[in-house]
């Protein structure tokens, strides 16, 4: 159990301040709490509410109940490193590269829809589409299945959309039932690059598209289906098994450049996965085991990071 004690001096102090303003809220409110927590710090906030002088005071007095439940936020970084089922929004979003001054838009390659022949995937010489598409109503319907339907029903979705469109422009489509593919999807894009007029009216909508056929092709794309498929595993792990056996399983996956292919993780995804864990495991028992378990992923993951050739901009800012 953590008391208050075993905090550091800073955080100590950030408790009983918080603790202090939330007895002047309940003041104010003349509530007589019933406290409930979830995790560590949460316990060790109410245990501190509950001992406090003035507090007891008022629950001597006060008339109106209430239950106050505290939660510790650590699952919060569950949720922004981990890869969360089936989604194709968050694939695009998190696969393409980010829109220049955008923290929540992509950038889409439309070389596609234009006469030019290059191989270079970063070539600049035509403006990158994205994702936003507010005066395109057709964009925004797509954009909402992205969001709220299965991977296989949204790319169905991009498929349906396509075709209603190019068959408003009368361009000769040819509808075809069964499984959706990217190289199917390009194709159909195909018949809107040599008729200005519907690549105009439907600019919106090929721009989504795009995206849709640029992440189901991302390399990117299958590592996060193995980020999925280990966090379920995991947690099925965290139900049966104590944190070292957890951290024994990560250890093969830890690999050096030289030995990794393009399906291993890399030093930064690495990293993700060991937020992952540590955030959902809960409170975690001490003892030899852990340290020993702990010590060889840091062992191992040093030795990666040692290895790179060239360090990313994130590991050059955590080393």
């Amino acid at each position: 159990e953590v008391g208050l004690g075993a905090l550091p001096a800073e955080l100590r102090a950030a408790v009983r301040a918080l603790v202090g303003e939330l007895d002047s809220l309940f003041t104010a409110l003349g509530l007589r709490e019933e406290s409930f927590a979830l995790g560590a710090l949460s316990r060790v906030v109410a245990a501190e509410l509950a001992s406090y002088t003035s507090a007891r005071n008022r629950r001597r007095t006060a008339t109106n109940k209430a239950s106050v439940i505290f939660v510790d936020r650590t699952l919060d970084l569950a949720g922004a490193v981990g890869h969360h089922g089936d989604n194709l929004a968050e694939k695009i979003l998190s696969v393409l590269p980010k829109l220049p001054g955008h923290k929540t838009d992509v950038m889409v390659n439309m070389v596609e829809l234009t006469a030019l022949q290059t191989t270079d995937e970063t070539c600049s010489i035509i403006a990158p589409g994205c994702l936003a598409q507010p005066n395109d109503p057709a964009a925004k319907a797509l954009w909402e299945s992205f969001m709220n339907l299965k991977q296989k029903e949204a790319v169905m979705e991009a498929r349906r959309h396509l075709v209603e469109a190019a068959s408003r422009e009368n361009l000769p489509i040819k509808m075809s039932m069964g499984r959706v593919t990217p190289e199917q999807l390009s194709s159909y894009i195909q018949l809107f690059r040599n008729n200005l007029k519907a690549l105009e009216n439907h600019c919106g909508l090929l721009q989504l598209v795009l995206a849709t056929v640029q992440t189901l092709k991302h390399p990117q794309t299958s590592k996060w289906d193995n980020f999925l498929a280990f966090e379920r595993l995991l947690l099925q792990t965290i139900g049966e098994s104590e944190m070292p056996s957890v951290l024994n399983q990560l250890l093969p996956m830890i690999k050096s450049y030289n030995e990794r292919t393009k399906d291993d993780y890399a030093c930064e995804d690495l990293l993700v996965l060991l937020i992952y864990i540590y955030s959902v495991v809960g409170e975690i028992k001490c003892g030899k085991e852990l340290d020993i378990a702990e010590e060889k992923v840091k062992r191992a993951l040093v030795k990666a990071i040692c290895d790179e050739p060239e360090l990313s901009p994130l590991l050059q800012k955590i080393t």
